[in-house]
């Protein structure tokens, strides 16, 4: 019961439910406003209507995605030092808030510009940036590092349902559902009602979740204690060539007290760097592709229906599921990296076969190609969240999520844009600059990758030209052996040894010990000392690679790996 209040699920469905409700609502009634206002300046054209409704929604859209800039950082500022709850329920009241003052719109016909207003409150209590990054923490927290990216996209995947269910569902409430001459007040107040139960549930229901890597810490840190390896045994152990050869290369990042075990490893700001850098481009080609999309079907060829366009929608929000689904599958042979890789080359397919769609068919096939477009972000937030300490996760996830809102509002303004001037002589050329801008934003990942593989083939070549060096210590001319290439060969020959990830401080078989002469210690199970090895950088998409060693042993070392037994993950 304790675990299921950890939960964060409930609040992203119930949360996105009642956004739909309001955002439908919202359309409705502005629609209605400037229907009755052009016809009262005898301006009803099509047009009119459809340019003044676009012009509120940029202003609104501008005012809801900038101004949380600086409040959703201080939110988030607030959630790491006070209570994590802030940064959930905070935004939410600011939702909460702003549904009401729509609701008194309605009621009482005021000037549809009231809504700039409750928009930028919005933005002030932090916007959707500011509970978005509060729910990436709570999933974080909630999950180990093997699953953290399943948990990422399982939230991502709950947001797209119940956006779904949310848009199918408030149409016809809309319509069908009235309160006296006011049309959208019970839907309206729907949404009123499940803002309300995320606060109530937000406050009273959910407990902050006890992170698994510190759960590994205590637990690790108790069993030293109890099991370490006594010092008259110590004394009696005697180090050979073979033994100090490694120990020299060790004794320089071991730490000294076994609570380290958790400890991440250097954070790269190069390499969060990169991330964002990659995260913000794709995100924004994604973004921008939905919005025209949106126009696009609407137009010659497709020139669809509403019962088309349901259809469509329906597609797109598939993808939530199927990329769910996909990195259930995908994370059992692939590593975070690979993953990112295979998504991006998934969306880059299929925008590009949307750009010479002529009919129906065409386009549910390039929505097929797109089955795991939603992978990436999730999964680099994932990488993020392996690269940070946890009092950090909010700060690195507001600032990251502020990023995506404010380049997701250039890029989506810009090929709107683009689609409009190109519209008449090939209405899919926006779709083929998208392209290229997702293309760019696989340069970022790829510099990572080569970077992981050209370490691994360091790894390998240092290994043939060292190859006498066996496990038992063969003869070699240690005096050209640097210590850190003996302890990648050592790593690299002993990777069918692997230690399952579910228990991180096994010890290998006697088999794997560098120095086979003297027989496996007494005490196997006594104080580890896991490090991340200085020589590598232990990192995805290979993940991480520990050197554990038992109190400054004669160095059994092991090799914690991940899901691939042939892959040296680093």
């Amino acid at each position: 019961m304790v675990m299921v209040r950890t939960w964060i699920e409930p609040v992203v469905a119930t949360a996105q439910l009642s956004y739909s409700f309001y955002d439908t609502g919202l359309l409705m009634v502005v629609q209605g406003y400037y229907n009755r206002t052009n016809s009262t300046s005898n301006s009803s054209s099509e047009d009119t209507l459809q340019k003044s409704i676009s012009n509120f929604y940029i202003i609104y859209n501008l005012l809801t995605k900038l101004t949380p800039f600086l409040s959703a950082y201080i939110v988030t500022k607030l959630g790491d030092k006070i209570h994590k709850k802030i940064t959930l329920c905070l935004p939410l009241t600011g939702y909460l808030v702003s549904t009401l003052i729509f609701l008194f719109l309605i009621l009482w016909d005021w000037p549809i510009q009231v809504i700039f207003g409750s928009g930028a409150f919005i933005g002030l209590t932090g916007g959707f940036p500011a509970f978005w990054s509060g729910v990436m923490v709570w999933a974080s927290l909630s999950s180990s590092e093997s699953q953290r990216s399943i948990r990422l996209i399982a939230n991502e995947c709950v947001f797209g349902i119940a956006g779904f269910a949310g848009s199918l569902i408030s149409g016809h409430i809309f319509n069908d559902l009235q309160f006296g001459n006011h049309q959208g007040v019970v839907l309206v107040t729907c949404s009123i009602i499940g803002y309300t139960l995320c606060l109530i549930y937000s406050i009273c229901v959910l407990r902050i979740p006890c992170s698994k890597e510190s759960n590994i810490t205590s637990s690790a840190s108790h069993e030293n204690k109890d099991k370490a390896i006594p010092e008259s045994q110590q004394d009696n152990i005697e180090y050979t060539e073979s033994s100090s050869l490694i120990n020299a290369q060790s004794s320089e990042s071991l730490p000294d007290k076994p609570n380290n075990v958790s400890r991440k490893s250097p954070v790269s700001k190069v390499l969060i760097f990169l991330l964002f850098i990659s995260a913000a481009l794709y995100n924004s080609s994604v973004n921008g592709a939905e919005d025209v999309i949106s126009l696009f079907v609407l137009k010659e060829p497709l020139r669809w229906g509403q019962v088309e366009v349901g259809y469509g929608n329906a597609a797109a929000y598939m993808i939530f599921v199927t990329s769910f689904l996909g990195v259930i599958v995908l994370s059992k042979c692939f590593s975070d990296l690979s993953m990112i890789v295979i998504g991006m080359f998934s969306f880059a397919a299929g925008i590009m076969t949307m750009a010479f769609v002529s009919q129906s068919f065409m386009f549910y096939i390039a929505r097929v190609a797109m089955i795991f477009s939603l992978i990436p972000v999730p999964t680099i937030r994932s990488m993020l969240s392996k690269r940070v300490q946890e009092s950090s996760y909010g700060n690195i996830f507001v600032v990251l999520q502020m990023i995506l809102s404010v380049i997701g509002v250039m890029a989506s303004a810009a090929f709107n844009a683009i689609y409009q001037v190109t519209l008449h002589w090939f209405s899919g050329f926006t779709f083929i600059v998208i392209f290229i801008i997702a293309f760019i934003s696989f340069i970022p990942i790829r510099c990572k990758l080569s970077k992981v593989i050209c370490e691994l083939r360091a790894v390998r070549r240092n290994c043939q030209q060292v190859s006498t060096l066996a496990v038992d210590g063969g003869p070699t001319d240690r005096a050209r052996l640097p210590g850190n290439v003996a302890l990648q060969c050592r790593l690299y020959q002993n990777l069918h040894s692997c230690i399952p990830e579910a228990h991180p401080l096994a010890v290998p078989s006697p088999g794997v010990y560098v120095n086979k002469r003297e027989s496996p210690p007494r005490y196997t199970s006594g104080s580890i000392y896991c490090v991340g090895y200085s020589g590598l950088d232990p990192v995805d998409p290979l993940q991480k690679v520990q050197a554990c060693v038992m109190n400054k042993w004669t160095a059994p070392y092991c090799v914690e790996c991940m899901r691939e037994p042939r892959t040296l993950i680093m």
